[in-house]
């Protein structure tokens, strides 16, 4: 194997295959994607798709193979406060970098697809079950990767102008290069898991907050017409503080609630019940420095409020590959050209992860809860509001802004 590529991407998910097939296809760039895991692999995950991620995937071309899986097509929310009063809001979207509907997919299909997509192009090489265990330097410039073929056991080394961390929350790049870890502030800790024999669900995400789980939510993503993706999540200092148990808490709600019992009588738990880490993008990691770029969850950039995180990866995705071109031209690798790309991710998402991080705090309020939702529940304009808002990344801010309070309070 020839050992040395213009840019190696570490980590097949949904940030790095973005990452390797725009630079690839568009740019024409030689790159090397490395991933631990054999594909498809399982992702413990909400398996909910933001309209974000559309315009991405119909760019690569491949939003017809997502849909070729018959995924959910999510068309709104449903809301329920702590009161138990349910509320249904769908999306209308007049924001151009947002799609009016997402999707539900399992990651065991929605990112083989995007990992083998990117595999099948002619400037990528990739390499699965390969375990990258430190960076190769040139002073202070990074220039590639040793690691070890989980396989063989053979170990590897392979050199690129830039290097992409793209493998996860906890992944090998951003700790190596010191960015890593958790902020128990700013860390959501998730378990989920597939329920089949759901009864009442909808085309929409539901979101639900149980007085029980406050300041954390319980959720119900339909994946078909009687399979769902069930699942808890709160702020790890919150769950500390409360000494939560999360999967405890997840299973008394779904036999004894009054709102799910029924809606889960008949239904069977058909998967493990699993866990996981989501770095908060209310604290953005450093993600970008001389000869690399941190994409995805790597760079910590999942949504405080819904947790979703694949949008906002392959939108970094496809500004790192962009960036990086640009580096190309310029043969400028260090910093100086690359710290575009973490100046034009704040500016691009910094506003929609300060108010999603906002309402995360307001989510807290069971009081505030109950109003809002009542409120929203009983009043056809405030129903109509709050969809423009959810789906409207600008429009989103009014959410925050004490004004709307007060308009509701007059209403």
């Amino acid at each position: 194997m020839i050992n040395t590529f213009d840019v190696i991407v570490v980590g097949g998910g949904p940030g790095g295959s973005t990452t390797a097939a725009f630079l690839a296809e568009k740019y024409g760039k030689k790159v090397l994607l490395l991933e631990k895991e054999q594909f498809p692999r399982d992702k413990p995950c909400g398996d909910a798709i933001s309209g974000k991620s559309m315009g991405v995937l119909t760019e690569l071309g491949i939003k017809t193979d997502i849909e070729s899986t018959n995924p959910i097509k999510t068309h709104g929310v449903v809301l329920s406060s702590p009161k138990g009063v349910v509320l249904d809001i769908p999306f209308k979207s007049k924001d151009p970098n947002r799609h009016s509907y997402g999707y539900v997919c399992k990651r065991f299909i929605y990112d083989n697809i995007l990992f083998q997509h990117t595999k099948g192009l002619k400037n990528v090489t990739t390499i699965e079950k390969f375990q990258v265990n430190d960076l190769l330097y040139d002073g202070t410039q990074i220039v590639g990767v040793i690691g070890k073929n989980l396989d063989s056991g053979k170990e590897m080394q392979f050199t690129a102008k830039v290097v992409v961390g793209a493998d996860g929350a906890n992944g090998f790049v951003a700790g190596k290069l010191g960015v890593g870890g958790f902020d128990d502030n700013h860390r959501v800790i998730s378990i989920r898991a597939y329920y089949d024999g759901v009864k009442g669900m909808k085309p929409a995400i539901e979101i639900h907050f149980v007085k029980s789980l406050i300041p954390g939510y319980f959720w119900i993503f339909p994946l078909n017409d009687h399979e769902a993706n069930v699942g808890v999540g709160m702020i790890a200092s919150d769950m500390k503080k409360l000494k939560m148990n999360l999967q405890k808490e997840m299973l008394e709600i779904i036999t004894n609630h009054h709102v799910f019992k029924e809606r889960f009588k008949d239904a069977k738990l058909v998967s493990d019940i699993k866990g996981w880490n989501l770095p908060l993008g209310s604290k953005i990691r450093k993600c970008a420095g001389n000869g690399y770029v941190l994409v995805g969850d790597a760079a910590s950039l999942i949504d405080p409020f819904s947790g979703e995180g694949i949008g906002n990866a392959m939108y970094s995705g496809r500004l790192a590959a962009q960036i990086i071109n640009k580096a190309f031209e310029k043969n400028n690798f260090t910093i100086t050209t690359l710290a575009e790309y973490e100046t034009t991710l704040r500016e691009e998402l910094t506003p929609e992860l300060k108010t999603s991080y906002y309402l995360q705090k307001l989510g807290q309020n069971q009081l505030l809860l109950n109003w809002v939702i009542e409120k929203a529940a009983t009043k056809e304009s405030v129903r109509e509001i709050l969809s423009g808002m959810l789906a409207n990344t600008k429009a989103k801010k009014g959410l925050v802004n004490p004004l709307f309070y007060l308009k509701l309070l007059l209403s």
